[in-house]
């Protein structure tokens, strides 16, 4: 809880910050684009998150959602599938990954570092394969899928409307469910988990697919605001947005611990943070250098607290 309201503190100081730093910062268009920016990194972090609070890590998900992000396309303009069916098929396939990645890290007991990180590679070839090299667009077709999946609903973007349905469902999952404490459990000590009854594999096998389906499912959305996937680019480099939001939000990679409302905080943090910076004038090649001092900062300040915490626990009583 202290953790939670410490990460709540540090959103209210930025979020202040950003409203002072410029007039245009307080503008509806600013705020609507930070929403929409929130929604979709959003999904991406949720599923990083619950993987991680089970332990697990996935380094493949950018190269996941490039692959999707081409596939969907390739389907979509030149085999003209129906889109339902289009979108059926990349969810199927980001669910395929997931259990390929989850099978190996619990059937063949490999490092999920070394999995994932094969992955990456891996699918970003496959991407660039699928589309033979090519950026795939959807030029001006499927303009009501467009709006419905990239446009706004009483004036809020329908990506952050859709996070906070996911996010509903995953509180109700991971805080109010005997599943979700599988999952802190699994993360914290798997060892004892699966001593204790619970079937690790199984649900490592869960978090795996989940964080796979939520990525292919963002891919999804950011076809349908981008209107184009490039193979070589798209979605590079989003799995460490991912695991840095989740951290961010209290995550630990070591695993048994987050929340939800933890990696929704953790997400807006890294989209309010590079927008500061703009506002600030810090020149954009910068930008990262800012997110990563913050997340460093953010570590620190979190093994400070566990060391202060475990001295106060083990103290002259």
């Amino acid at each position: 809880m202290k953790k939670l309201l410490g990460i709540v503190v540090f959103l209210l100081i930025l979020y202040g910050a950003l409203l002072f730093a410029d007039p245009g910062a307080r503008s509806a268009g600013n705020h609507y684009n930070l929403g929409e920016r929130i929604g979709l990194n959003g999904i991406l972090t949720l599923g990083a998150g619950l993987l991680i609070i089970t332990g697990g890590l996935d380094l493949s998900l950018g190269s996941v959602v490039g692959l999707c992000a081409t596939t969907l396309a390739v389907l979509l303009v030149d085999e003209n599938w129906p889109p339902l069916l289009a979108m059926a098929a990349v969810l199927i396939l980001g669910a395929s990954i997931g259990l390929f990645n989850g099978l190996l890290v619990t059937r063949l007991g490999l490092q999920p570092f070394v999995v994932t990180l094969c992955g990456l590679f891996m699918f970003r070839s496959a991407a660039r394969w699928v589309a033979g090299g090519k950026p795939k667009g959807l030029g001006t077709q499927f303009v009501e899928w467009k709006q419905l999946l990239a446009g706004s609903f009483l004036g809020l973007p329908i990506p952050l409307l859709i996070l906070m349905f996911l996010a509903g469902i995953a509180i109700l999952f991971l805080h109010f469910s005997v599943y979700g404490r599988y999952f802190y459990a699994l993360g914290s000590n798997e060892r004892a988990a699966r001593y204790s009854g619970i079937a690790t594999d199984r649900y490592r096998l869960m978090a795996y697919v989940l964080c796979s389906t939520l990525g292919a499912f963002f891919s999804i959305l950011l076809l349908m605001k981008y209107n184009t996937a490039t193979p070589s680019t798209t979605g590079e480099f989003y799995e460490l947005y991912a695991i840095a939001g989740a951290v961010l939000g209290g995550c630990s990679l070591r695993g048994g611990e987050g929340t939800v409302p933890g990696i929704l905080i953790g997400t807006s943090i890294l989209v309010i943070l590079p927008n500061l910076a703009t506002m600030w004038g810090v020149p954009n090649e910068l930008n990262n250098f800012v997110i990563g001092g913050a997340l460093l900062l953010g570590a620190i300040l979190d093994e400070v607290l566990r060391s202060k915490g475990a001295a106060g626990r083990t103290g002259p009583g």
